[in-house]
């Protein structure tokens, strides 16, 4: 274990530019969170997608809509962790490629108005390329969250929260961050709009 604590102090100067960069772009946060309010809150979707660590944050994102976050007892929405479906996402690779293995998913669950997230550090990675290709033909939201831009995928995307820090850890724990706070803003816009509904039990 001690190499890790040997690189804590590189580490920690580049996190806590992370989360000052995270910190400037509160406002995108406020906005994704009422926009998803609004499209979940009105029955639509959203769907998510991500590689290695970025698809366990994808996952951690829907677990909170789908589950709760703080408020209790609230009711499900209807979000989709795309890197979660192993059986599709397999099917998908051998039959048509791993590049199509979001696509594929977004073209089947998507709708119009829905929103797509897409986590990634590099914003290079082909089938999240494809992803927000499809997404954006079949009328959904596409939203990013990315490292350092421009890159392909934060190109594609209608808004973009990027973190500006060479370092794939730090990005990615500042992403969980944006996560969290998403879904705060998210809960917060619900009681706003519905304090009626929070305590409906599905």
């Amino acid at each position: 274990m001690t190499h890790v604590f040997a690189d804590l102090p590189r580490h920690l100067p580049l996190l806590r530019r992370a989360l000052a960069d995270l910190e400037r772009q509160a406002g995108v946060i406020e906005r994704w969170g009422a926009e998803l309010a609004a499209v979940l809150g009105g029955g639509g979707r959203l769907l998510a997608a991500g590689n290695g660590g970025s698809a366990g944050e994808a996952q951690h994102l829907t677990a909170e809509l789908v589950g709760r976050f703080e408020t209790p007892d609230r009711r499900p929405l209807s979000a989709i962790a795309l890197s979660a479906e192993t059986s599709t996402l397999t099917a998908i690779g051998n039959d048509f490629g791993f590049d199509h293995a979001f696509a594929r998913q977004v073209q089947a669950h998507g709708r119009r108005g829905d929103v797509l997230v897409l986590l990634t550090t590099s914003g290079r990675s082909r089938n999240l390329v494809r992803a927000a290709e499809t997404g954006r033909a079949e009328g959904l939201q596409v939203w990013a969250m990315t490292g350092p831009a421009p890159n392909p995928v934060a190109d594609l995307a209608d808004e973009v929260l990027a973190i500006d820090v060479p370092s794939t850890t730090a990005v990615q724990e500042a992403q969980l961050v944006a996560v969290h706070a998403i879904c705060a803003a998210l809960e917060r816009r619900l009681e706003l709009r519905e304090p009626a509904r929070l305590a409906e039990v599905v």
